[in-house]
């Protein structure tokens, strides 16, 4: 494992915070205060420090702070020294400009591609948005399972973001016209191409996930056996080549011009499968089960892929973020938590409303009180 934590994170303008420095020590982090104190906003501004739009899934003038009144957030920026074995590396992120649509990067001061980010550091994250993640829609797991295929494989969001890019241009094609064929032509290559490595990389996650569940049996979390019920997925799980993937992928395409224009959308492809997750004792399908047993099934599944991620010879270790996830475990599946994450060694940034949820990290952790008055260390 690659070492990584950050020793120091300065936030300005951002969100409620008009500037707000911590100097961390490399142990995990618990932030406790009220509702609405700022704690998570302290981990979605961690959430910036790798590509895309963080755990909230902000656009970049949502997160500049505003004052009552002002209509558009400000320029902010966000700034973090990361302590790895090759030593410290100075990284920061933020718009220069209210309003930009665009973020810089910046890494050792030099302006660098957001990309570049997945160099440094890696993250997993679990929020209270996905407590209903068994309940919603099929839209909600795939963006879940992808944010844990890009944690190991960083260039999928690149293959989604090009994916859907392309998939959108298609249909307007469809459905507003004209149906260039040459155009149409162009447009399904892209699609095959991303495509078929979306599916393959959420395969070769999903055979990682399910072998490294099956090493958990002995910790007081629901064993979950996995499966992606979409047809590209299932070809690259049987062990298709990436290429026959992806020219199946763009003759189906083809075929399904005139059904997708009737439809308003595309019928086939990655966007269209699912995760299936099944509690192992019970033999029952996630969303039968109880709400606490959905919130240790999913706390599992990000366990499990940073446990993996963590033996990763050539890849910064992940930072943990956990959002309002103790309060929701009884305290012999906190402790299990605290003690897993002291285990393998990593960062964590955990928070809730009640000091106490921390006792089980006391002397292992630093704590912080966040409220009205800024950022209170608690020893």
């Amino acid at each position: 494992m690659t070492a990584c934590a950050l020793t120091r994170l300065t936030l300005t303008d951002f969100r409620s915070y008009a500037t707000a420095e911590l100097a961390l020590d490399g142990r995990p982090v618990w932030l406790a205060g009220p509702n609405g104190a700022g704690k998570t906003n302290l981990l979605e501004a961690v959430s910036f420090l790798i590509p895309g739009r963080g755990l909230r899934g902000s656009s970049l003038a949502e997160v500049g702070r505003r004052l009552p009144g002002e209509a558009t957030g400000r320029a902010w920026a966000v700034a973090v020294t990361v302590r790895s074995s090759e030593g410290e590396t100075r990284l920061g992120t933020g718009v220069e400009t209210a309003g930009a649509v665009r973020r810089a990067v910046r890494v050792e001061g030099e302006t660098v591609a957001p990309g570049r980010l997945s160099e440094h550091t890696r993250q997993v994250w679990l929020t209270p948005a996905q407590d209903r993640l068994f309940l919603e829609g099929a839209a909600d797991r795939r963006r879940f399972f992808d944010r844990l295929v890009f944690a190991a494989e960083p260039l999928h969001a690149a293959h989604v973001q090009a994916y859907e890019k392309a998939l959108r241009e298609r249909m307007r094609l469809l459905t507003d016209g004209p149906p260039d064929p040459a155009w149409l032509d162009a447009l399904e290559t892209r699609l095959a191409e991303a495509g078929a490595l979306m599916a393959t990389a959420r395969a070769r996650t999903l055979a990682a996930l399910t072998a490294e569940i099956a090493t958990r049996g002995e910790r007081p979390f629901p064993q979950a056996r996995l499966s992606l019920t979409g047809a590209w997925e299932q070809m690259a799980a049987d062990g298709a080549h990436l290429t026959d993937i992806e020219a199946q992928l763009g003759k189906a395409l083809a075929g399904a011009r005139d059904r997708d224009a009737a439809a308003g959308r595309a019928l086939t492809g990655p966007h269209r499968g699912d995760l299936s997750v099944i509690h192992v004792e019970k033999d029952r399908a996630a969303a039968e089960c109880s709400t606490g047993e959905q919130k240790a099934l999913i706390l599992n599944l990000v366990l499990a892929q940073a446990a993996r991620l963590a033996r990763s010879p050539d890849a910064p270790a992940p930072i943990l973020l956990l959002d309002e996830v103790a309060a929701h475990l009884d305290a012999r599946r906190r402790a299990a938590l605290f003690d897993e994450i002291e285990a393998l060694g990593l960062q964590a940034f955990l928070t809730g409303t009640d000091e106490m949820l921390f006792e089980g990290l006391a002397g292992r952790s630093q704590g912080f009180r966040v409220d009205g008055a800024g950022l209170t260390g608690m020893g």
